[in-house]
């Protein structure tokens, strides 16, 4: 009886724990443009298919050239976009922080990387692969079709603010 209210007490504290963990996946999935026109119960399903990485200050996230596989999302710390010349100088093209996502082409296709992202800080970083993306298309059309509409639309933005920076520069 005893081991029992101790197995108890245990599942309790790492219980609460690891619902205030899911908890936080929702909100921070919710604040992300790619998926806050998902209700509550779709973004309970993405939930579980995003998954929690830690990188230290330096680390790669990916390196430029590798085919992107994933999308990512900053929980905590910071991230720097990097590019390299032929002399290995090193160019930041961004720093992100938190709340941020990154790498979202890669939920398109596995088109090489055009930078490197790198951990300017520890970090904290839900991923989003493409693989279980495209199982999620299947199992959960309705879900993955406001994804793609919202990343279509990011695109859009993105594609008009380039375009403009080119003609007015």
């Amino acid at each position: 009886m005893k081991d029992e209210k101790i197995n108890h007490m245990w599942s309790f504290i790492f219980g609460s724990r690891k619902k205030r963990r899911r908890d936080d996946m929702i909100k921070t999935l919710r604040a992300t443009p790619l998926f806050e026109g998902l209700s509550r119960r779709e973004l309970k399903v993405m939930r579980e298919i995003v998954h929690l990485r830690t990188y230290q200050e330096g680390e790669f996230v990916f390196s430029k050239g590798q085919p992107g596989a994933a999308m990512f999302i900053i929980t905590e710390g910071q991230v720097e976009i990097v590019d390299y010349d032929d002399a290995g100088n090193r160019t930041v093209l961004a720093t992100l922080g938190k709340g941020t996502f990154f790498g979202e082409l890669a939920l398109l296709d596995d088109s090489p990387r055009s930078a490197s992202a790198v951990a300017a800080k520890p970090v904290k970083i839900y991923s989003f692969y493409r693989g279980d993306f495209v199982k999620l298309l299947d199992s959960a059309p309705r879900i993955g079709t406001g994804v793609y509409r919202a990343l279509a639309m990011i695109i859009g933005v993105r594609l008009k603010v380039a375009n403009e920076n080119f003609i007015n520069r």
